[in-house]
């Protein structure tokens, strides 16, 4: 890789990285193993960097992480581990949704990782069911039937949430 291309890379990490760990911190539920799963995707992405970045490098790089993603948590299934005693820092909310948001990404939480992220990719993504089949290697069946089981769960956890109520 010459000087150039490190150089927009370096600037396409810059710009872009906050708001993929964000969606990578969607799908694991903590900020190491969002951070980690970013990484990741990025260290398969750089030695296909000439190839891809004038293409839609970002596209590429949320498609390594979700199926990076998907990969992580079909281990877990296997080895059942489970966090203790995740902490997140306090932050104060001049919006006032933090209530809403706390629920929701604890309801989230609750959903089996399959169906976590599913709903990362359709609601948070906005992604067509085709695109997240194609993604996570399944039919368009089993993103639909993915995503009924976990909106009617997220309703049963949270059925007063306002949020919920404009997806039905």
């Amino acid at each position: 890789m010459d000087e150039d291309e490190r150089a927009v890379l370096a600037e396409f990490v810059a710009s872009r990285a906050p708001a993929l760990i964000r969606v990578a911190y969607l799908l694991t539920g903590d900020r190491s193993s969002a951070e980690d799963l970013f990484q990741s995707a990025l260290s398969k992405v750089i030695p296909k960097w000439r190839s891809i970045r004038h293409a839609d490098p970002e596209g590429y790089l949320r498609a390594v992480m979700y199926r990076e993603q998907v990969s992580w948590w079909r281990r877990l299934r296997r080895r059942r581990e489970s966090p203790v005693g995740v902490h997140e820092p306090v932050v104060t909310d001049p919006a006032g949704g933090t209530d809403l948001r706390l629920a929701l990404r604890a309801a989230l939480w609750e959903l089996p990782p399959a169906q976590r992220t599913v709903v990362v990719l359709r609601y948070y993504e906005d992604l067509p069911e085709a695109q997240v089949a194609e993604l996570l290697g399944c039919s368009v069946g089993t993103v639909r039937s993915r995503t009924h089981r976990a909106v009617t769960r997220l309703r049963q956890i949270l059925p007063d949430s306002e949020l919920l109520e404009m997806r039905r």
